[in-house]
């Protein structure tokens, strides 16, 4: 019985470390409800991929030969070769956007862009820090809050820290409750957090223009960015899907039946980045700060860039609303309306809040996209 238990002996520190790791995320997953789809399968995976010997990931046994791990084949098919797990997560998230509060407030574009400042301010720190520019470009994603196309963007530049980088991004995307408030009160007084916006009025958006709209924003974004075409278009095809009308039944399969079970596979299936060889080492933490950097710029530069707008406007933004540009839809609405109600029980401010942070989906996109086609230029 003795050799049932060998593999023990296999067990390292680091691999105890990775233990640990899971166990944090998947509390925060089960007693926080911190992304609980996402975070819950990545705690698990990360603790069955660091087993001595484990059998999801490829390997040679005696008397067998080789023999594919099926975490390891779900890595290498759906996203080292394709990129095509997060993709097809666009389209159900692309189904579960709807532009009309952008559309009937066209000024809150303006939003999706100045919340993400902090992409480009973490790269050019990451290669301060000593990261190459691959790994720094992918390093700032972090900051678009948005965890598919980071997994995108460091596939494509064939980061060496993908492990750590998706974990950052995951995880602060589950902990916006908490970073976001916390930069908006570093940056604004309670006055300005309780001034109330007029209620706009949501206009009837004619059908023509919401099937126009994801066509003609994937066309400019692709002819100014054409390495962003995959991200954008898949994002866009999905909302086209919800807005002709004529696909009820495929737009509430991909918002709900699709969109759960990519979730699901990419969030066990990046836990094959996880393992404890690639994940330990000093780097880490200096991409735990950066990634952190990068998502407290951008809050930031959202709500400094309203501040800055009210000194011309006569009728004053809200400068929370600014913090909504970034690509977490639709928490970061949710919490600003939280924290407007938590210092004025009867300001509403969540169609506002809504409206920018369906932007920021956009411009997270787009953003990448940009950093995508710069990066590719420079490197040839």
């Amino acid at each position: 019985m003795g050799f049932l238990l060998e593999n023990i002996a296999y067990i390292t520190w680091k691999d105890l470390v990775m233990y640990g790791i899971g166990v944090i995320l998947i509390f925060l997953a089960i007693k926080k409800e911190y992304e609980p789809a996402l975070l819950l399968p990545m705690g698990f995976g990360a603790i069955i991929v660091n087993l001595p010997l484990s059998g999801v990931i490829n390997q040679t046994m005696a008397g067998i030969g080789e023999v594919t791990g099926p975490i390891q084949w779900l890595y290498q098919t759906g996203i080292e070769a394709s990129e095509i797990m997060p993709l097809l997560l666009f389209i159900g998230i692309g189904a579960m956007i709807d532009f009309s509060p952008l559309l009937s407030r066209p000024v809150f574009f303006l939003f999706g862009a100045a919340a993400h400042f902090g992409i480009f301010a973490a790269i050019t720190l990451s290669v301060l820090l000593g990261f190459n520019l691959n790994d720094a470009a992918a390093i700032g994603i972090i900051g678009a809050a948005d965890g598919p196309t980071t997994i995108l963007v460091a596939q494509i530049l064939k980061s060496n820290y993908v492990g750590p980088i998706l974990v950052t991004a995951f995880s602060y995307m589950a902990l916006v409750p908490i970073i976001q408030p916390f930069t908006i009160k570093l940056l604004t007084t309670k006055k300005e957090r309780m001034i109330r916006m007029e209620p706009v009025a949501d206009k009837a958006i004619p059908r023509s223009l919401k099937i126009i709209f994801p066509i003609l924003v994937t066309v400019i974004v692709g002819l100014i960015s054409p390495a962003a075409v995959s991200l954008i278009g898949f994002l866009m095809f999905g909302n086209l899907i919800r807005e002709c009308t004529v696909l009820n039944s495929l737009s509430e399969a991909a918002q709900k039946n699709l969109a759960n079970l990519i979730t699901l596979l990419l969030g066990i299936t990046v836990a094959f980045t996880l393992r404890s060889e690639k994940f330990i080492q000093v780097d880490t933490i200096k991409i735990l700060f950066l990634g952190l950097f990068a998502f407290i710029v951008n809050t930031g530069g959202g709500v400094i860039f309203a501040k800055i707008l009210n000194i011309f406007l006569k009728s004053k933004i809200n400068p929370m609303i600014g913090a909504t540009g970034i690509s977490a839809f639709p928490m970061s609405a949710r919490v600003i309306q939280r924290m407007a109600l938590k210092e004025d029980p009867e300001n509403i401010l969540l169609m506002h809040a809504v409206s920018a942070n369906v932007s920021g989906q956009i411009a997270s996109v787009a953003a990448s996209g940009l950093v995508l086609s710069l990066i590719m230029r420079y490197l040839g």
